[in-house]
């Protein structure tokens, strides 16, 4: 299979208004998190082979660059995984029993690692036999028709089955089995979706504003740029190995507001919207990430391209890094590891070197978001830039949702809006294109008055909760439950004025992002006062989002989780403002 094969382009969409106004322009740029050196590293030109080569349609580490490899290069090199997928292997696979499964290395390697080419997550830790299953849903975007589908799907496996919505604007359904999971990936397919290359060593969920084509103040509509990312990274859900053999997982985005929800500082890579000469593009921010040993905002890469070559540049970028990223270490694979190697500009000259004319422009000065720029709750009700039409912002608190709401959420959607619903990064969901006049019967629905409310508390509003021990393995501590009711004991202790953003994550990989949050909650193993060992919390002071975004750092190590309220209602009070509220004292 070609790599050519996948150069799409797409036409440029219409200049948007806020490109040509009189507002001030400002370019926002992350801040990297270690000093840029003022010389480029020396690379030996021997470094800049490419590691990989195609055979047969997909990509293979060569021979002589296996040596030091980790665990989940072998599995790679051993069975490439897309062949789950694009030879089927996926039937034969789905009729063994699980005691099939673990009796030969291959099928346990397919079941625990390769799936996740496929999106399936095997969860042998806490759900023995079952899976989560990872959408992709670019720019967040679903139908109640999907959503519907989705509800189907888990419902049959009883408390088992639940969905979340995630970080990455996107579905996680669970509880699926092995045996069902051909039907399901066809059942997907009716209706326009796809869990394909949502894992592993592959290109995540595209990010775009959750807002998009309906927000009055948008810069530019997010979705067909979105769109085309993920049509163009699985090969319009027929699969892609041009871009599956990746050294680590890689996160995209497309900024099309002030307001920046898309989180640019914390991808791989970022398009910043900015005009060159009259003509309407991105700039590009390049290598955020989270691991558990380091974190890193993306930094410029000093490039913008026209709106037509958003794929290729996404092409170059990750052919740069799928040809000469690190296979050795896990922790030191990720693409920022790339570009210190070789430095921004000789990284840079690499994805030059992979553009279909071999070049790339200097960045532009003319950057679209303002950089002053208060940034605005999508919670509740605002008005769409299609006059008569408004938007409502529900929150689901920490994301989960079970089958029954699913149902309830997609009739909303279909009696009250278009019967499209939005996914965001701080799992909440938008119902769009509500006629103003249905507005007032759509805020007396049950759901959103008992259980997904358009204006939750303050600190609720806020709150972030990755998966959890509940059923992730990497986790160490449960969060999601544990989040909710710390939240309510502290709201019962202090008097919060202003949003405070609250994330948890249940382990170092901080897939609950506490580094971007005000105050931020990463589990760990602590001792208490008597020495016991228990579940506890590292706590995450002073992150930023928006245009003058910065990770936060530690303020605490090994809290107790049983000790947390008192010292978060102490947090809040010292450093957000929150006041202590009077206890009704009683006589005895």
């Amino acid at each position: 299979m070609s790599s050519s094969t996948f150069s799409v382009r797409c036409s440029s969409p219409f200049l948007p208004s806020s490109a040509t106004s009189a507002r001030p322009k400002t370019w926002v740029l992350a801040t990297p998190s270690v000093a840029t050196p003022a010389a480029a590293p020396e690379v030996d030109a021997g470094r800049l082979e490419p590691r990989v080569e195609e055979r047969d349609g997909y990509f293979v580490l060569k021979e002589k660059f296996r040596q030091g490899i980790n665990p989940q290069e072998k599995v790679k090199i051993g069975k490439e995984p897309m062949k789950l997928f694009m030879e089927n292997g996926i039937e034969d696979l789905a009729k063994l029993s699980m005691e099939e499964v673990d009796n030969a290395k291959t099928t346990k390697d397919d079941v625990d690692v390769r799936l996740k080419w496929l999106g399936l997550f095997h969860r042998r830790k806490h759900q023995y036999g079952r899976f989560m299953m990872r959408l992709k849903l670019p720019n967040g975007v679903t139908t109640s028709e999907q959503t519907r589908y989705l509800a189907s799907a888990i419902r049959k496996y009883g408390k088992d089955g639940c969905a979340d919505v995630t970080t990455r604007q996107n579905w996680q359904i669970r509880g699926v089995v092995l045996p069902d999971v051909p039907e399901i990936l066809k059942g997907l397919a009716d209706v326009g979706l796809t869990s394909l290359q949502s894992g592993m060593d592959n290109v995540r969920n595209p990010v775009g504003n959750p807002l998009a084509g309906i927000d009055p103040l948008e810069i530019v509509d997010t979705r067909p740029y979105t769109n085309l990312l993920s049509h163009f990274i699985t090969a319009n859900a027929q699969g892609n190995p041009t871009v599956t053999n990746l050294p680590r997982k890689w996160n995209v985005c497309i900024v099309g507001s002030h307001d920046l929800y898309e989180h640019p500082h914390i991808n791989d890579l970022a398009y910043m919207p900015a005009t060159k000469d009259g003509e309407f593009g991105f700039n590009l921010l390049v290598g955020g990430f989270f691991s558990p040993k380091r974190c890193a905002e993306a930094i410029p890469l000093d490039a913008w391209v026209a709106a037509d070559d958003v794929i290729p540049v996404c092409k170059a970028v990750l052919e740069t890094f799928r040809d000469l990223g690190a296979r050795g270490n896990r922790q030191k694979t990720r693409m920022m590891w790339l570009i210190d190697e070789l430095g921004i500009e000789g990284f840079r000259a690499e994805v030059v070197k992979r553009m279909p004319e071999q070049n790339l422009e200097r960045a532009s000065s003319e950057d679209l978001v303002q950089k002053q720029w208060e940034r605005r709750d999508y919670l509740g009700v605002h008005p769409q830039k299609q006059e008569g039409f408004s938007f409502v912002g529900i929150h689901i608190p920490v994301g989960r949702v079970q089958a029954d709401d699913m149902d309830e959420l997609a009739r909303i959607a279909d009696t009250y809006g278009s019967g499209e619903l939005r996914l965001t990064v701080e799992q909440n969901i938008v119902i769009p294109n509500i006629e103003n006049s249905k507005l007032e019967a759509l805020l007396e629905e049950p759901l959103l008055k008992n259980k997904f409310s358009p204006q939750p508390s303050i600190l609720m509003k806020g709150l972030v909760a990755c998966t959890g021990n509940q059923f992730c393995g990497q986790a160490i501590i449960e969060t999601k439950a544990r989040a909710l009711k710390v939240t309510e004991e502290v709201e019962r202790l202090v008097d919060v004025t202003k949003p405070v953003r609250m994330h948890w994550t249940g382990c170092p990989n901080s897939c609950g992002q506490v580094q971007v949050a005000d105050i931020g909650f990463m589990g760990c193993m602590t001792r208490d006062e008597n020495g016991k060992t228990c579940e506890g919390v590292d706590v995450f002071l002073g992150g930023r989002i928006g245009s003058d975004s910065h990770l936060g750092e530690i303020y605490k190590k090994g809290v107790p989780c049983k000790n947390l309220v008192p010292l978060l209602a102490d947090i809040l009070v010292d450093h957000f403002g929150a006041v202590p509220r009077e206890r009704e004292e009683t006589e005895d």
